[in-house]
């Protein structure tokens, strides 16, 4: 059991707080919080995303394909596809990634 109040949370990008939640080498639970007007990097990894907006509204860009996704949204990003998002409000995001991510977890 992973108590959120347990777990650090570090900031990669400016605007962005990341939490790394609940994992196993199969599945990862990360939290973000991004804040009005971030823009994250052009990124792609291996990993299958799944993307739940928990609260606000952000944009996304991936797979030739924009759109903007709101509190109780959620999508899927596929492995190897670049990607994009950018926090139009205060956002607060979960993502599931399988496999996890190994750059993400504790350094044991």
């Amino acid at each position: 059991m992973i108590e959120r109040r347990d777990r650090a949370a570090a900031s990669p990008e400016a605007g962005l707080l990341r939490q790394v939640l609940a994992y196993s080498d199969n599945l990862m639970l990360v939290r973000h919080e991004m804040q009005k007007g971030w823009v994250g990097a052009k990124h792609s990894h291996p990993h299958e995303q799944l993307v739940y907006v928990i609260s606000g509204h952000i944009r996304f860009t991936g797979g030739g394909k924009t759109f903007d996704a709101r509190s109780g949204d959620s999508f899927v990003v596929r492995g190897g596809v670049e990607h994009q998002a950018s926090a139009i409000e205060e956002s607060e995001v979960l993502d599931v990634f399988t496999p996890y991510r190994e750059e993400y977890a504790d350094k044991k």
